[in-house]
């Protein structure tokens, strides 16, 4: 039903039938969601197929009228049809209408293109001549068409309902991430989304409550590994005083931050967490912490409601003592591996979070 509904919107859309609110809500759906973007696109082709299709078949009629009164002026003679007709099934699958229309079509504007030259041959009528001319350039078109037919296929996945939120990042282009235990605690179906808006299945692979972290496994064949990751995590604790800068999902958008650390220690001298100076909010926690060397230092877990600008984040090298853990668990996580370059050092700052962002994402779950 909510397919149908899409499709709806889309034809609406494309045969402006909208309104100018209703065109820029849609533009707006169309940049965050590239399932949505790839269906107007190939949706619209699917069209321009079906068009191409039915003027070749009212041409084809056309001839068929021209042949009868040729036929019955007696200045040729008709050969009577032979063979079984088909039946073709033209709303199999979007992409694959298409194929068919086009391809239909090509086949009838071969067929009728050399019919044309011959008449024109024979009869030397100007009016001929022009309707081939017509033929080829339509012939044309629906070559581009058939081109076009390498989209690839569009898999529509429902948005999960979202009633808890936060950040996670990867740690191995394999699908495996990490965030905040407390993200995650309250969740029965887990989420990632990137910052493209597409939505994968995710499971906890392991919690640790005392330092507030949990590793997760995007758990969904449309997920594609990356191989390199563009930063490392720091093993060793950071200096007092050193910057950094933060992403996150406040909001359904990244956000960027920047600040420093203000104290090597966390909440009541926990030493397993910096104390940072950084804006914060709901949604940032299990967000990454990365100095100006391109090293995840940290995770951000909590915010200090009694001070302003004041947040806490796990140290990195706890990232570390969890992979431990999970591995003693089950051998097969023995082959997660966790980053070693640092591609980002040396980059400015737009750079940095340019080359980052892809590889934060919106933890959701209900």
């Amino acid at each position: 039903m909510e397919d149908i509904l899409v499709l709806e919107d889309v034809e609406r859309y494309l045969n402006g039938e909208m309104s100018q609110e209703e065109i820029a809500i849609f533009d707006d759906r169309r940049k965050k969601n590239t399932d949505l973007d790839q269906l107007v696109v190939e949706h619209a082709y699917f069209l321009q197929g079906l068009d191409t299709y039915s003027t070749f078949k009212s041409f084809k009629h056309s001839l068929q009228e021209v042949e009868s009164t040729l036929s019955g002026e007696g200045l040729f003679a008709a050969p009577a049809l032979t063979g079984k007709a088909k039946v073709i099934n033209l709303w199999n699958k979007y992409k694959r209408s298409m194929a068919v229309a086009a391809s239909m079509a090509g086949f009838i504007s071969l067929l009728t293109l050399g019919l044309m030259i011959t008449y024109t041959k024979k009869y030397g009528n100007e009016n001929y001549v022009a309707l081939v001319k017509e033929i080829t350039k339509t012939n044309r078109e629906v070559i581009f068409l058939k081109s076009k037919n390498s989209l690839p296929a569009i898999t529509q996945k429902p948005e999960p309902k979202v009633d808890f939120r936060g950040t996670g990042f990867l740690i191995d282009g394999k699908g495996y991430l990490v965030t905040n235990a407390h993200v995650i605690n309250k969740m029965k179906n887990i989420y990632i989304e990137n910052t493209k808006g597409q939505y994968y299945n995710a499971v906890s692979v392991l919690t640790d409550n005392t330092v507030d972290l949990a590793i997760l496994k995007i758990n969904d064949t449309s997920f594609k590994a990356v191989t390199n990751l563009p930063y490392s995590i720091k093993k060793n604790n950071s200096d007092l005083g050193e910057q950094f800068f933060t992403l996150g999902f406040p909001r359904n958008e990244i956000v960027y931050g920047e600040g420093y650390v203000s104290a090597k220690s966390g909440n009541d001298g926990d030493t397993t967490s910096y104390q940072l100076t950084v804006s914060a909010n709901p949604g940032n926690s299990g967000g990454p912490v990365i100095n100006r060397n391109g090293e995840i230092i940290g995770i951000i877990t909590a915010k200090d409601s009694k001070a302003d600008g004041v947040v806490y984040a796990v140290k990195s090298k706890n990232i570390f003592k969890l992979l431990d853990k999970v591995k003693e668990k089950n051998e097969k996580y023995s082959l997660i591996k966790t980053p070693a370059n640092a591609n980002l050092k040396g980059l400015e700052r737009v750079q940095q979070v340019k080359k980052m962002e892809d590889f934060v994402y919106m933890v959701v779950g209900n």
